[in-house]
């Protein structure tokens, strides 16, 4: 089983303000991942134009592997200079590893990163580099299973100044509080929404400055693999049902009929769970050798929705699902837990839905759906259909 690069950021604006002064980029090239978190100077229209060529910029030199030199000039010479101020300034940090770990951090005036080894905090070696009159901190990296890297803007730091704190959030107190906090199950933007939703709380619903956390985490490949829907040929179940049982990881499916297929193919009992955890979300089922088992199309439209606001980065609602509901396991399964997604899509016309405002479209539309949200959160996804 091979490595993945996680990633995943947070960001709310200051108090008053529409768009947000900071801005993560995200670049995956071949066998390599590059993020960078910017923050413009001052808030609002300005500053997000700034952090948004910033990291832009950034982002595609250094994912080409163009040295920080070149990428600085660069920055230099395009960023528009502030009237009030008379300069062009954006603070950044950027992260560049590949699947093995290796790779390198350079960061210039945010807040330096945590970074998380075997779940304690560890401080990472940085030299400090001049480039072009600017000092620039840069570490080389070796990452390894489990570890987490994670960046803020200055809006963290700055939480609670003047209400909840005198002098704001010390480093020393952000450690201590995601050493509390974060556990190895969660992904790399639910770790991101930690913090946010926490320095969001020390603000007291005013934040007194943009706010980014993003957070980059090595973990190891776990692939779900999820069947909805029956095949087009009846006599081609069989072999429907062994191709996806052939797949090693986690297994779900989706819809009273597959279910029932499935449970046949095994030689078991599809049982049902008649508790409604939630009423508008129909029960789970279980079969022996399968992970999960859900109904169809109405769990599959609550999942999208979940899906939705999970991929929404100016969004704190937490980022693990608690609730034990089929829609929300299943957002559990493939958001937090997937780094790949087999999907296993039938054709056939599902003959419980003659009468009811569902054609065969609509399941393909909403596979298309989550296979698009789920390339938005990073994940490798492959898509056969029978």
């Amino acid at each position: 089983m091979g490595f993945f690069l996680d990633y995943g950021y947070t960001s709310f604006n200051k108090s008053g303000e529409e768009l947000c002064g900071d801005m993560v980029s995200v670049v995956k090239q071949d066998n390599h991942i590059t993020l960078v978190l910017a923050d413009g100077l001052g808030s609002g229209v300005k500053a997000n134009i700034l952090a948004t060529l910033t990291s832009k910029i950034l982002c595609t030199m250094v994912s080409n592997n163009i040295s920080m030199e070149d990428c600085i000039e660069t920055i230099i010479e395009t960023l528009p200079v502030c009237k009030e101020r008379g300069v062009a300034y954006a603070t950044f940090s950027v992260i560049h590893v590949d699947n093995n770990g290796v790779g390198f951090m350079f960061e210039f005036d945010n807040p330096r990163c945590i970074f998380f080894h075997d779940y304690r905090p560890k401080e990472l070696e940085a030299e400090v580099i001049e480039v072009l009159g600017k000092k620039i901190y840069k570490s080389n990296l070796k990452l390894t299973d489990q570890d987490i890297v994670i960046f803020m803007s200055d809006g963290v730091p700055h939480a609670g100044i003047g209400k909840t704190m005198n002098l704001g959030w010390q480093r020393e107190n952000i450690i201590e509080y995601l050493s509390q906090n974060i556990d190895k199950n969660m992904s790399a933007t639910c770790v991101a929404n930690v913090l946010a939703s926490a320095s969001e709380a020390l603000y007291m619903g005013e934040p007194g400055d943009d706010t980014t956390v993003a957070a980059i985490k090595m973990r190891q490949e776990q692939t779900v693999n999820i069947m909805i829907g029956p095949p087009v040929r009846r006599d081609e179940c069989d072999k429907y049902v062994s191709d996806f049982l052939r797949e090693s990881g986690i297994r779900i499916v989706c819809g009273g009929t597959t279910s029932q297929i499935v449970a046949n193919y095994l030689n078991e009992t599809l049982e049902t769970d008649f508790n409604y955890v939630d009423s508008a979300i129909p029960p789970i089922g279980y079969i022996k050798g399968i992970d999960l088992t859900t109904e169809g199309v109405i769990t599959l439209r609550r999942l999208i929705e979940l899906s939705d606001t999970y991929l929404r980065t100016d969004s704190n609602m937490p980022k693990n699902f608690v609730k034990k509901d089929g829609a929300s396991q299943l957002a559990n399964f493939l958001f937090e837990e997937a780094t790949h997604v087999n999907f296993f899509v039938g054709q056939a016309v599902n003959e419980a839905h003659q009468g009811l405002p569902i054609d065969s479209t609509m399941k393909f539309k909403l596979v298309e759906k989550l296979s698009q949200n789920l390339e938005s959160m990073g994940k490798s996804i492959d898509v056969k259909y029978y």
